[in-house]
């Protein structure tokens, strides 16, 4: 309770139903990786009767408060997925709002990962992203790349799929590496998230009962927590039930027995 009070003194409004859920959290089995599946920024905005780019508006909100939310409960890794591959089908000008919504957003964000101790780490193929976007991506990567409170990292133009060729490619450059000593931690360590432990939460909002190619690889063993709510309404009270739930189930990596 006492840790419970100081990481969440302030951000938790006494009384709600987010403390009587915070109130239920075993903070010593927090989720040491959680990865995000935003879906659904568009279908809220048409409810609404807005332009597709106001959900994204939304959505960004709801990464505000995240990141937050995790790194109070103790959270070390939170990836988000931002852009698909597939993604590029969508209308140009709504792509093209969609970049400069995030280049706004680091600009506006940078120093407070700096003040909060939080590195950003970005994977995809950042090669295809715009010039501009990219420059902003670098500058706020290397600004905040010793930062070790917490792992921010963003999916961007990225394919589970498309991850693992570019492991396999780099795996055949390098002459040091035999077909008879390749196992899965070194296969690992050539993925985008070599440095990163695999996440043990995956969340996805808006309903969807699919992994839509995120962290294929990676989500060999993850718990998924699947919610109907579109990523604009998702608040810190959804992240607080999927720990909760996450909390309740037995992983066994394939035991019989569950892994504390």
């Amino acid at each position: 309770m006492f840790r419970m009070f100081k990481s969440l003194e302030g951000f938790i409004e006494p009384g709600s139903e987010e403390e009587r859920l915070a109130d239920e959290l075993d903070f010593s089995r927090i989720p040491r990786h959680v990865a995000v599946i935003m879906d659904g920024n568009g279908r809220w905005a048409h409810q609404r009767n807005l332009p597709r780019i106001e959900g994204h508006r939304a959505g960004a909100k709801s990464v505000r408060e995240i990141v937050e939310t995790s790194a109070r409960v103790g959270v070390k890794y939170l990836t988000l997925f931002a852009f698909s591959k597939e993604n590029w089908k969508r209308p140009k000008r709504e792509i093209s709002m969609l970049w400069g919504l995030l280049e706004d957003y680091l600009r506006k964000e940078s120093k407070t990962l700096v003040e909060k101790n939080f590195r950003l780490k970005v994977i995809g193929q950042k090669e295809e992203l715009p010039l501009s976007l990219r420059k902003e991506l670098d500058r706020v990567e290397e600004l905040t790349k010793n930062n070790s409170s917490m792992v921010i990292c963003m999916a961007l133009n990225y394919s589970g799929r498309t991850e693992i060729v570019d492991a396999v490619k780099k795996i055949l450059k390098e002459k040091d590496i035999r077909a008879d000593t390749l196992d899965e931690d070194e296969f690992s360590r050539h993925l985008y998230t070599g440095d990163l432990p695999d996440p043990d939460l995956l969340i996805r909002t808006s309903g969807e009962l699919r992994v839509s190619n995120f962290l294929l690889w990676q989500i060999a063993y993850a718990e998924i927590w699947i919610t109907p709510d579109y990523w604009p309404d998702f608040r810190k009270k959804h992240f607080l039930l999927a720990l909760l739930d996450f909390q309740k189930r037995e992983r066994r990596f394939g035991d019989i027995r569950p892994r504390k």
